[in-house]
């Protein structure tokens, strides 16, 4: 990985990765200049995480956030296919609250590359993939804590949650998500409707949060969120999207969002504790993938599940 910014070598103005043949132009950018890491780096961070990375990115609707010029640069969403896209970026015809548009997504590791070659930092993606866009695979649920809240709460909320779903009869797991939370993560059987996952996910969070009002909240108002933590569950509506696993965030540091297992949760220091200086190391020092069996996993929403919760809400 990256040198800090000085002691960098020079380099050509471009460059072709090893692992896809993907050429970058100014491979030598500083893109995260507090850090002195380059596009370069930034690539070959993705291609080393790339066989963990794309089973949850690949074929599934993405938005992204492009720096071109590095994070001290202009950083914007796009959800849009930008001109000069290579055939390894796929695009479809998607409609978004009636309006007909165009979507982006990846299948393999060309893509993926060919995403940092246009200066994205960030990769968001659908609950959903593309074959059954109307049918999400799994539930999210963004613990975003206030600026005042301890992270031993947050790790103790991502707990309680995971219990929470356990007792639902789904199996979760958890990442840091680059910034100030962590991510709790259920993969499920793409049989419910878009509102139905979104109602049953509201309703998680209405009765954790009317048991403890004091540290909880489920709305986005931030006058209503001070010393507590929201359980954002609205990644799970329509057209939402949530940073994907071993993604690069466009913030200071470099920080990436990291998958973790539960008996590591509690030495992680916080949402941001993973960078792309680090990642690999602390990857390379597993002895198994912390989500390894995510995509074998055979759950589902249940009825019996969606009635606990309706249940539970009307005590």
């Amino acid at each position: 990985m990256a040198a800090k910014a000085g002691t960098r070598k020079t380099k050509k103005k471009s460059a072709v990765d090893p692992l896809s043949g993907v050429r970058l132009t100014h491979p030598d950018r500083v893109v995260y200049p507090d850090v002195g890491l380059t596009k370069r780096d930034v690539a070959e961070y993705y291609a080393a995480v790339a066989k963990w990375l794309l089973p949850h990115v690949a074929d599934r609707t993405l938005s992204l956030v492009r720096c071109p010029a590095g994070i001290a640069g202009q950083c914007f969403y796009q959800k849009q296919p930008p001109q000069g896209l290579p055939a390894s970026v796929k695009q479809m015809k998607i409609e978004f609250k009636g309006t007909p548009s165009v979507g982006v997504y990846i299948e393999d590791a060309d893509g993926l590359l060919a995403l940092v070659q246009f200066g994205v930092l960030e990769i968001h993606a659908w609950q959903s993939h593309v074959d059954t866009l109307e049918r999400p695979d799994r539930v999210i649920f963004d613990l975003d804590p206030g600026p005042d809240v301890e992270w031993s709460r947050v790790i103790d909320t991502a707990f309680l949650v995971q219990e929470f779903l356990k007792h639902l009869k789904l199996t979760s797991f958890v990442k840091t998500t680059g910034g100030k939370g962590l991510h709790i993560v259920a993969p499920i059987a793409p049989q419910r409707s878009w509102d139905e996952v979104k109602d049953f996910c509201h309703g998680i969070a209405n009765v954790i949060t009317s048991a403890d009002p004091a540290h909880f909240a489920a709305t986005m108002s931030k006058a209503a969120r001070p010393g507590k933590i929201y359980l954002d569950y609205l990644r799970n509506e329509r057209g939402s999207t949530a940073v994907a696993p071993y993604s690069t965030r466009a913030r200071a540091g470099a920080p990436v969002s990291m998958p973790l297992g539960w008996t590591e949760l509690r030495r992680i220091k916080s949402g941001s504790a993973f960078t792309v200086e680090n990642a690999l190391v602390h990857i390379k020092k597993r002895r198994r993938d912390p989500w390894d069996g995510y995509g074998r996993l055979k759950q589902r929403i249940s009825d019996a599940a969606i009635r606990s919760i309706g249940d539970l809400q009307r005590r």
